[in-house]
């Protein structure tokens, strides 16, 4: 029972790195990287970036990028899970073996660290003004990326259901900041005591 459980695993591996060879053969073949479609999304990549070291609150650089990282690595994860079900890809990946890179580690947690940024700023409303940048990126953004054919989705899934998942990430990040800023007063305050 054990080794027919363990082959079942081997196989199911095996099928998981044939898929990812296709994709990479996908992106040599077709020369993806020739396109204008793979620039756009080079420069979505760096842009952001550029415009993040600029606009940056500098005194706040360690709490802003932490919470970039938490964006980053959160909605990686709902991007992987999405990826791993077929309900969404990207035809043209910056590099094939992470198709999401442009998304999930620039673009995205930029436009949310400057709307976080803005709220702390303006003292205005973080889920407010989150939830109205989510519905942008999944009613108008992602739209748009379909569009172009840069993005693709699958099955009966739709831009209610990518608004769903930014609202999951902002949350979840938001609720892991407020945690760690609690516990940073809490034990900043306590080791002032001893």
């Amino acid at each position: 029972m054990e080794e027919n459980r363990i082959k079942d695993f081997d196989h199911i591996v095996k099928m998981g790195t044939e898929g990812q060879k296709a994709l990479n053969v996908y992106w040599m073949e077709h020369s993806i990287y020739t396109s204008f479609e793979y620039w756009f999304m080079v420069m979505l990549f760096i842009i952001p970036l550029i415009v993040l070291f600029f606009k940056i609150d500098k005194s706040k650089l360690f709490f802003m990028g932490f919470y970039g990282y938490s964006i980053h690595m959160l909605f990686g994860y709902i991007d992987l899970f999405n990826k791993n079900y077929g309900f969404v890809n990207y035809p043209f990946p910056m590099i094939p073996m992470l198709p999401g890179l442009s998304l999930d580690s620039s673009f995205v947690p930029v436009i949310f660290m400057l709307v976080y940024q803005w709220t702390l700023k303006h003292k205005k409303n973080y889920y407010v003004y989150t939830a109205l940048t989510s519905a942008v990126l999944a009613f108008i953004f992602k739209p748009l990326l379909i569009g172009l054919g840069l993005f693709r989705i699958y099955g009966n899934k739709n831009s209610l259901y990518l608004f769903v998942c930014y609202l999951i990430v902002v949350i979840l990040a938001k609720v892991i900041m407020d945690v760690f800023l609690w516990a940073e007063r809490k034990f900043n305050n306590h080791s002032h005591v001893n």
